[in-house]
This record gives structure tokens, sequence and C-alpha cells, in this order.
């Protein structure tokens, strides 16, 4: 795979809760120069970086409900109406992860189905981030499911951002695995393509995830990534 066509797979991102403006601008100059698919950052910086993003054709993304995912649906629903009248053209929002544990499923299909219609409505697309660490595979499938009959554009693994204790006790990050974009990628229509977040940090990484079926990979080492290739 050359460099370009690699470029093409990635959501270049800066989400960090401590990112500075001149960081999210740095962002948005590293998406650029790598002519990737979108620069992701967080949303109250979406009128900014239409300005940053001007003349490229790098898409303007941002994230709702993040990282937690636990806003009632209204607030999110109004949070994706916004940011994509403010020129995002893909938003990432985090379901409630509580309810799939629970197996509230109607009402995470509700939740899917109007956070999608007030995306799509304001002309932008809409990626669903399941926070796969936290589920199992049974929840996950059912995800999928839900997902393909909304019809949304992504279904994306995690926010980079999820938490769990391991075996010592210890807080460690969830994210991508191959595991996980294999199941999603099985379970989902050919319609919902897949996006994987949340540790893919080399060259091997992103590779492993686009052979397991990504269709987008969203990454904070974009650079790194693809200066293995040059």
């Amino acid at each position: 795979m050359d460099k370009n066509t690699l470029a093409s797979y990635f959501d270049h991102t800066v989400l960090h809760p401590t990112a500075t403006t001149a960081e999210l601008k740095k962002g948005a100059e590293i998406a650029v120069e790598n002519s990737v698919a979108a620069y992701c950052l967080k949303p109250y910086s979406v009128t900014e970086a239409k300005q940053w993003l001007a003349g490229s054709d790098v898409k303007l993304c941002t994230v709702i409900g993040f990282p937690h995912g636990t806003s009632e649906i209204q607030a999110k629903v109004h949070e994706a109406g916004l940011a994509a009248k403010q020129g995002a053209s893909e938003v990432d929002m985090v379901i409630n992860p509580a309810k799939a544990i629970e197996g509230h499923w109607d009402y995470l299909k509700k939740e899917i189905a109007d956070i999608n219609f007030a995306t799509v409505d304001k002309g932008a697309i809409l990626k669903v981030i399941f926070e796969t660490g936290y589920l199992t595979d049974d929840q996950i499938k059912k995800l999928c499911e839900i997902s393909s009959e909304v019809g949304v554009g992504f279904v994306k693994t995690s926010t980079g951002f999820g938490f769990v204790k391991n075996t010592e006790g210890q807080m460690v990050s969830t994210g991508a695995t191959v595991h996980h974009v294999r199941l999603m990628r099985e379970n989902c229509s050919e319609e919902v393509k897949i996006k994987a977040s949340g540790g893919i940090r080399t060259l091997s990484d992103a590779m492993d995830i686009i052979d397991a079926g990504a269709d987008r990979i969203g990454a904070s080492a974009t650079a790194k990534i693809l200066a293995e290739l040059s």
C-alpha cells in the first residue's frame, strides 16, 4: 500500500481535553499536509477548524456525547445538529454504554435513530461509537444490528478514553482490536462502514486493523504512522 492510499484511511485526531487552540490548529495542518480523509477535533472548535481546513479535501469531523456517552438523548440530538450546522461533515457519537450492558435495546435504537436523523438532516454522516472494551461480543453484535437497521454511516470501536480496571486494580485504556473490528464487519450490513480508534500507533497496527475490515482509522499518531512508509 502506498502512502497516499494509506492516508485516505485516516481521521487525524486531536481530542485530549487539554489540547489548546494552537495544538488543534497544528492538528489541522498535519491533516492537510498528509491528505487524510478527515480531521476530528473537539466540538467547540468546529467553526475555527472549518477555516483551518478551507481549500483542502480533508473532511471536518467532531465528537458528541464524548467520551462517556451518558448525556440524555435530546442533548446529543441538539449537539449533533449544531455540529453539522456549524460545518462538521462527520459526527462521531458515543452511545450510552450502560444501556447496552443492561440490554435496553429500544433505548439505544431510539438514541441512534434520533441522532442519525439530526445529523443527516443537516447534511452530515453519523459514526456510532460503541466503546467495545466495555462490551461482550453479543452486545456488540446487537449494536451492529441496530446500527444497520437505522442506516448509519459508520460504526466505530472506541473513544480512546475508555478505561477498565485490570487484574492488578489499575485503570487501563481500551481501544481497537482486530477481533472487534472483524466482529463488527461480520455483523454490520455492507452499507455500514467500520472505523477503528484507540491505541493504533504503528504502521503494523494500522495494517492489521485494515486487514480486519476497517474502512477508517482514528489516530493521533497519523504522521508517525505514515512516515513509516516513507
